[in-house]
């Protein structure tokens, strides 16, 4: 079985993730979306309200599951017998920053990164973006699937 974990916060799912993930089903036999936990971390939305807008997302998808963790991804991935980490590219900066995660990830273990670029009509979408955009009363909606509302 290969099963891969995409980590990430998730504050909120963007349709950046909703590409990755939908184009890493095809790659994997089983994808966990892995909600990190980070307590220094402040989030605009809670832990469960985003474990509902990934779950609704993709409910209609059976190779996809969604669950949190806390502490190393590579710790986690071996809790849930996963020998892939799936990340995302959107840009040089991602792959410099990504690179260094990904290096020392498989000093720590035998699990490997893949990496799939962003498609360009979606690489410019970040949840930091997102956020603003919804802070500042702005129509996010093209921005995350239709599942993601504030509520």
């Amino acid at each position: 079985m290969r099963r891969a974990i995409f980590p990430g916060s998730f504050d909120p799912l963007t349709l950046g993730h909703h590409d990755i993930i939908m184009r890493g089903i095809t790659l994997f036999d089983e994808i966990i979306i892995a909600i990190g936990k980070n307590a220094d971390k402040k989030y605009m939305f809670t832990l469960e309200q985003r474990m509902k807008f990934i779950t609704e997302t993709f409910k209609d998808e059976p190779k996809i599951s969604v669950k949190s963790y806390q502490g190393l991804t590579v710790d986690f991935c071996k809790k849930v017998n996963a020998n892939f980490i799936l990340r995302g590219l959107r840009n040089p900066g991602d792959f410099e920053f990504e690179k260094a995660i990904a290096h020392t990830n498989r000093k720590l273990s035998e699990i490997e990164t893949v990496f799939l670029l962003t498609s360009s009509g979606k690489s410019y979408i970040s949840s930091s973006i997102v956020r603003d955009v919804i802070r500042n009363n702005g129509d996010y909606t093209g921005l995350v699937p239709s599942f993601v509302r504030k509520e």
